[in-house]
């Protein structure tokens, strides 16, 4: 009989861990919606990204979209948790579409912050990922003024028109130590930027990472749910791979590999921000399955951040 590749192994799992406030509610507004309104509800672009959210939200009626195009007149129309561009935005109302805004407010605040300063005569710098949705939001807030940095490279290649009013803005999604650097960089290239009196990275991403980083040095392995173009997610797994920790990611308890814990007994377990408990669950089974015998969450910061919906989805009693 073969011995299980765990067989009486503990699982850490971390705290906090999946669901932030903005993803509850993105996913919210699209429930409430189909509820309120009836199927069919166009998402420009993946609400949040994750695969299992997704296909659930099209189970029930919602569809995505990427161009405007492909959404009927008349429709009602939700922005992804991400953001979109001052184009966008317009078009969709130039279209007389119904809207619901779920961009993040964490992200909001980010567009509302390069809108009064760009008022003030500044230039930016942003660091993000190029082609990240919230990046193409946040960049497309401006015509021109707005630079992209995704490295320390990138920061002695920019050419501002000019160096006496420049802002700094993140990405909201990035690890912390990256973010960190790069800025370091820009600052000193251009030591008088101005940087946002609260940093970009929002809590959620910042409170995983944290749970993470404690939670390396206790394990040999470290496993986290999220699906590949989920950047809070990715950024997960990056952290624990710099702390020496082995890590990957999976998009549910299917893609498991035993072989990845052959002599690691010790797990531990995470889920990025966009990645439902269900999934968290699904993972603890097939670990237990492998022959993990305890669950136990390590201390953590409790999140009780709760953001409003928008006008217009109140149920009617």
């Amino acid at each position: 009989m073969t011995v299980p590749v765990l067989q009486g192994s503990d699982i850490l799992l971390a705290e906090p861990r999946g669901f932030c406030a903005g993803v509850d509610r993105a996913i919210e507004i699209v429930e409430r919606a189909l509820t309120k309104f009836g199927s069919p509800i166009y998402v420009r672009h993946e609400i949040v990204h994750n695969t299992f959210v997704v296909e659930d939200l099209k189970s029930k009626g919602a569809i995505f979209i990427e161009e405007l195009d492909d959404v009927p007149p008349g429709a009602t129309l939700v922005f992804s948790a991400h953001g979109v561009s001052k184009a966008i935005q317009n078009e969709a109302e130039i279209r007389g579409f119904h809207i619901f805004d779920a961009t993040c407010p964490l992200v909001s605040k980010v567009h509302v912050e390069i809108a009064k300063l760009h008022k003030e005569g500044f230039e930016f710098i942003m660091i993000g990922h190029k082609g990240h949705p919230e990046v193409e939001g946040t960049m497309g807030q401006l015509d021109s003024g707005i630079h992209l940095v995704e490295d320390v490279a990138d920061v002695a290649k920019i050419q501002p028109l000019q160096t006496q009013k420049l802002a700094l803005v993140t990405q909201t999604t990035l690890s912390m130590d990256d973010a960190s650097e790069i800025a370091s960089a820009v600052k000193a290239r251009f030591p008088s930027v101005h940087s946002p009196k609260q940093q970009d990275i929002c809590y959620a991403t910042q409170n995983r990472q944290d749970a993470v980083k404690v939670m390396s040095s206790q394990v040999d392995i470290v496993i986290v749910v999220g699906s590949p173009t989920s950047s809070n997610s990715n950024r997960l797994r990056e952290v624990a791979e710099k702390l020496g920790t082995v890590s990957y990611m999976v998009d549910s308890a299917e893609e498991l590999e035993a072989h990845w814990f052959e002599g690691r007994p010790r797990v531990g377990l995470t889920a990025g921000a966009s990645a439902p408990d269900v999934l968290v669950q699904a993972v603890i089974s097939r670990l237990k399955a492998m022959g993990a015998v305890s669950v136990r969450t390590m201390d953590g910061v409790l999140e009780t951040i709760k953001f409003p919906l928008p006008k217009g989805l109140k149920m009617d009693a």
